[in-house]
């Protein structure tokens, strides 16, 4: 019988081979790579103020107790060496190096390690702190370089390759796949990050990251973790972009970027219902700064941008990479959707100033007699209050009861501009809106908040 069932299995194994999917070998990408990706550490002088306790180093468990207990000692200027370490890969021959900002940012010096274990000091071409890129020269010629690839083309799933100096272990070798593409990370405005899940820790700043040709698509840049150590989730430039900035970087020692001038929020669900836009996408503008590109086309507030230069403009985080890689004073049409319609207006894009960044976003006046449908206690803007606001109009918030308004977050001192993409000029005509809205609809509240406006959405509970 067992015979039997041998035999029986042995021919389901000969008319159904199992075709066994082996894991991708590595060495071929580290062979023909290595010898262009750099070690890049770097001194830094750091000045600072410490008392100064007589013949006791700040490493001995008597300085803590002086510190502590004896603070009349003199606060004298100190100084100290900072060091760091980072990587970085060559992508010309010459001695031009590519590596993160932060890895290069106020060093005093950099030396750059070859695997052949020459050094060489490097100065700093520029650097870019928005993208994280830096591009650095060593004085040196017919060194190994980087192919690059197309980070476009990459597929979520598929294998990549890491190589750098983490904790100073040089030319480590990890690997991973693609996690996603297109990430957004908070304050990285102008990076469409490529996720992954390949280890890099302290160290890996900077270094290559490779498809399974051995092209570069990426510069890995940074981790996200709660213990300071990889936990899964690491973050690199697009080679494209990074490129882009080095050829910058390389011609004018500085990168520019377009500007419109608006402040964006993300449409979400409940906004584009209350706007009327078939799907939640594009980027709402929250405000128009004054004397910009934006106001002089006569974008406003309240449009949502859907379409920038042509393209579509999926999420509010693709409006900043957009204008930030257009040329300033290039025209661009832009796509907005205003008033349950599309309009297509041409802006002549400015130029976004070096120190900023983008940003996606007492009781006056006859107070109201009872909250409304949203659970809104308002009073009219006296003229002064208006004047000091540089508002037309607008209503003030003078207390919040709970309600489909306290769930959408406003709070008392605010002031409601607009609702639903309509002007408010005064409580009645505030009120008069709100009675006549749907059971169950949501609607769209413009408000300003201190220096800026957002706009939130309620639902109309009865």
């Amino acid at each position: 019988m067992f015979n039997r069932l041998m035999f029986l299995f042995s021919a389901l194994l000969l008319a159904f081979p199992v075709a066994a999917k082996e894991l991708p070998d590595f060495t071929g990408i580290v062979e023909q790579n290595a010898a262009a990706v750099v070690n890049v550490s770097t001194t830094q002088t750091v000045k600072s103020n410490a008392p100064q306790f007589p013949n006791i180093p700040e490493d001995d468990p008597f300085y803590e107790f002086f510190r502590r207990f004896a603070p009349n000692f003199p606060y004298l200027p100190r100084e100290f060496q900072s060091r760091s370490l980072g990587s970085g890969f060559v992508i010309s021959p010459d001695g031009y190096i590519l590596t993160n900002a932060h890895v290069v940012d106020s060093a005093d010096e950099i030396i750059v390690k070859l695997v052949d274990k020459r050094e060489f000091k490097a100065k700093v071409i520029g650097a870019d702190k928005r993208t994280d890129v830096a591009l650095i020269k060593i004085d040196a010629q017919g060194l190994p370089t980087v192919r690059f690839g197309d980070p476009n083309k990459l597929k979520v799933g598929e294998w990549v390759v890491a190589i750098g100096s983490p904790f100073g272990f040089e030319h480590s070798v990890t690997a991973g796949i693609v996690s996603a593409k297109g990430r957004s990370l908070p304050q990285e405005n102008f990076v469409p990050f490529i996720q992954t899940d390949v280890a890099i820790n302290p160290g890996n700043s900077g270094g290559p990251l490779f498809n399974m040709q051995g092209e570069v698509v990426g510069i890995n840049s940074q981790i996200y973790s709660r213990t300071g150590g990889f936990m899964g989730l690491s973050f690199a430039i697009p080679i494209d972009v990074a490129m882009d900035v080095a050829d910058q970087l390389r011609a004018h020692g500085k990168v520019r970027r377009g500007k419109l001038g608006v402040v964006i929020q993300e449409v979400t669900r409940d906004l584009a219902e209350s706007f009327g836009l078939p799907k939640p996408a594009g980027a709402l503008i929250a405000s128009v700064e004054k004397g910009s590109p934006a106001e002089k086309a006569g974008l406003e507030v309240g449009d949502i941008i859907v379409k920038y230069d042509g393209k579509a403009v999926a999420s509010s985080s693709d409006l900043p990479r957009m204008v930030g890689s257009t040329k300033p004073g290039t025209k661009v049409t832009v796509q907005v959707w205003r008033k349950g319609a599309t309009k297509d207006i041409q802006v002549t894009v400015g130029e976004l100033p070096e120190e900023q960044v983008a940003r996606a976003s007492g009781r006056q006046g006859e107070r109201g007699s009872a909250a409304d449908r949203l659970g809104l206690v308002l009073s009219d803007l006296p003229a002064d209050k208006k004047k000091e606001l540089g508002l037309e109009g607008g209503v003030l918030v003078e207390d919040v009861k709970p309600g489909p308004a306290a769930r959408a977050g406003i709070r008392p001192g605010d002031v409601i501009l607009g609702i639903n993409n309509e002007d408010i000029k005064s409580v009645e005509q505030f009120r008069k809106i709100v009675t006549g809205l749907e059971k169950g609809r949501h609607v769209a509240l413009l408000v300003r908040r201190g220096e800026s406006t957002t706009f939130l959405t309620a639902r109309i509970d009865g």
